[in-house]
């Protein structure tokens, strides 16, 4: 199975070549621009094959629901989180 995990980029970049491959092709690292985007890479990864895309935690809840309705909830989507305690220190390193 192929798997993809989008990172939400803090910079303007172009998600068709902020891509990497490993594994032979079997896992993709791709940088998006936001959720719109993401909801455009998602698309594009599951015509493409993708059997599973996870998400970095930028994108929280409402963007992992936001990238399962891009592909109608036809491949397994998931997002990184981070335990509770670690709240204060993510809101400090990442705003």
């Amino acid at each position: 199975m192929k798997f993809a995990f989008l990172i939400m980029s803090s910079h303007e970049i172009d998600s068709t070549k902020e891509r990497a491959s490993i594994c032979d092709g079997e896992f993709s690292i791709i940088s998006v621009n936001d959720i719109e985007d993401a909801r455009r890479t998602a698309l594009e990864l599951e015509k493409a094959g993708i059997g599973c895309i996870e998400l970095c935690g930028a994108f929280n809840e409402e963007g992992c629901r936001a990238v399962i309705e891009a592909t109608g909830g036809r491949i397994p989507v998931g997002y990184v989180t981070h335990l509770e305690e670690q709240d204060e220190i993510f809101k400090k390193t990442f705003g």
